[in-house]
């Protein structure tokens, strides 16, 4: 047999797969475990058919109830908790950023050699980012009572671990040659830290917390349903109430004043960065 009739029939045989059998499998196994979560969850919530089919004619009611909104609510009752919503928002934003700074230079491990304060910082970004602020929002409200500053403390505490997180990253990608020409020349740490790191930061930290305000911003719109002042307080009174106008309006308000803001933080990023 000739070897160009070895080659042609070796290639007959060759049959071409997508997949590798290890490929297969792993498919195989992702979805049935996806299915079979599926099947558990469902059985676990309890899903009631009945109040599914009926889904679609409430939410027209709903809506029904909700058109046209009630414009004259909010002179009276609207605009000073939207207004109450950003000082929640922007107190809460400041108070965080002042904590998740020494919190991410803890968790630079090139800033901070100490393995424990290492770890003791990792526990407070952790610690912040596990706990929804709507719970610190409970948690204050019990603490320093039903109002606007028990909001601002929520905010502040959930937000640490979002700014400690990414500013302590970035501290860990900064370039090492500044670094190392500040510590040859014999710079105490504070001055390596505000002449070589901070410069480098700057931009990120600024980004950071214009993001974060932003995110607050939506955050503490809800907070008012557990008593920590805002838009939500307003949101709440007219949800008990079933005044659905009204709550039409409070949602459209919150939907303007969050895209307004979207709109200038994203310009202003578009600047700092």
């Amino acid at each position: 047999m000739s070897e160009n009739t070895a080659n042609a029939s070796f290639m007959e045989k060759r049959t071409w797969s997508r997949f590798t059998p290890m490929e297969r499998t792993a498919r195989f196994l992702f979805y049935f475990v996806t299915v079979a979560a599926i099947v558990v969850s469902a059985q676990t919530i309890e899903i009631i058919p009945e109040f599914l089919m009926d889904a679609p004619e409430q939410i027209g009611d709903m809506f029904n109830r909700m058109w046209p909104p009630a414009l004259s609510y909010y002179p009276d009752s609207i605009h000073e908790a939207l207004l109450e919503t950003i000082h929640i928002a922007t107190l809460g934003t400041l108070i965080a950023l002042i904590l998740a700074v020494p919190v991410g230079v803890m968790v630079a491990e090139n800033v901070t050699k100490n393995k424990f304060l290492n770890w003791f910082g990792r526990l407070i970004l952790v610690s912040s980012r596990s706990i929804n602020s709507l719970v610190w929002a409970l948690l204050f409200v019990a603490i320093l009572g039903p109002g606007p500053l028990a909001g601002a403390f929520a905010i502040a505490f959930r937000s640490v671990g979002f700014v400690g997180k990414l500013f302590g990253e970035a501290l860990e990608e900064s370039h090492k040659g500044p670094i190392e020409a500040l510590e040859a020349s014999g710079s105490p740490w504070f001055s390596t830290m505000m002449m070589g790191y901070w410069p480098q930061v700057l931009p990120t930290f600024w980004s950071v917390a214009l993001f974060r305000w932003d995110i607050n911003l939506r955050e503490s719109a809800v907070l008012g349903l557990v008593g920590a002042g805002g838009i939500g307080v307003a949101l709440n009174t007219a949800l008990e109430l079933f005044y659905w106008d009204r709550v039409a309006m409070v949602l459209i308000s919150m939907l303007v004043v969050v895209g307004l803001v979207e709109l200038l933080v994203t310009q202003i990023r578009k600047r700092i960065i």
